[in-house]
């Protein structure tokens, strides 16, 4: 299969990385005064939102909607708007938003973008760092420009792994996680955004990623820039419905896969 086989790919990842600065400029500015912010909790005391995700979210759907009127958007604040092109944007405006509203730079912006339920774009961009992760179907995925390639001789047990939680597991599943990745050798991480996990598994700054239940706006451009370095992820299901629930996501360097998909059990 090669890009030809998806039309108008290039120019929709063009306009991604350009509307992910974009955003990421926007969110910055509000960071940077994020002591005035106004934040509300949505279903439990850790999960928030603030005026910045919604501005944010807000102006990437419009940039998007007047380039692809036809296309469908999936976005973490506003819901599913459904498309007949074929082509389904999934975005998160500020994936996370806990480090964002606390003054922590570990947040981003994320947009993926679904082919036939093939994530074929993925689009990162950590406005503190300045570091851009871009990606699309068969076309390689970069940071700020630079290839990304990842080493299959990093394992679990050399390198570290980037886990998540959230209320919607138990915390025995969570220290079940821990127990086994711990037993097995390796180490791991969490910085509050799974989003910029994905893009470090596709840099290779980590070695894997799993979080037992997440949403799609969280990683479908994260998969897609592992993918395009050479990792693997586990298929989020998007068919009708589904796209808008929740599911566990693993992905991996080579070295990886096999001990994270056995921690995983997928």
């Amino acid at each position: 299969m090669t890009t030809h086989v998806v039309p108008g790919l290039e120019a929709r990842f063009a306009l991604a990385s350009a509307v992910a600065r974009e955003a990421g400029a926007i969110a910055l500015d509000y960071f940077k005064r994020h002591e005035t912010l106004v934040v509300e909790t949505k279903r439990d005391p850790q999960d928030v939102v603030s005026i910045a995700d919604r501005e944010v979210e807000t102006m990437i759907r419009a940039r998007l909607h007047e380039a692809y009127p036809t296309d469908g958007i999936l976005g973490e604040e506003y819901g599913l708007e459904r498309g007949t092109s074929g082509f389904t944007w999934v975005i998160d405006p500020i994936d996370g938003t806990s480090p964002f509203v606390n003054g922590m730079p570990n947040w981003c912006i994320s947009i993926g973008l679904l082919h036939n339920s093939t994530p074929v774009v993925g689009v990162i961009f950590a406005p503190c760092h300045d570091e851009l992760y871009a990606g699309a179907f068969e076309m390689g995925a970069t940071l700020n420009g630079k290839n990304l390639v990842l080493d299959p001789a990093r394992t679990i047990v050399n390198a570290v792994t980037g886990i998540g939680a959230n209320s919607h597991v138990t915390p025995a599943v969570v220290a079940k996680i821990v127990e086994d990745l711990l037993s097995a050798g390796g180490n791991f991480i969490r910085n509050g955004s799974g989003a910029l996990m994905l893009a470090y598994v596709a840099a290779g700054r980590l070695v894997g990623y799993y979080e037992p239940y997440m949403h799609a706006w969280d990683c479908i451009a994260g998969y897609c820039l592992v993918k395009e370095a050479g990792g693997w992820f586990h298929p989020f299901p998007t068919e009708g419905e589904r796209l808008t629930k929740g599911s566990p996501v693993v992905a991996a360097s080579p070295g990886a896969i096999d001990d994270l998909r056995r921690i995983a059990g997928v």
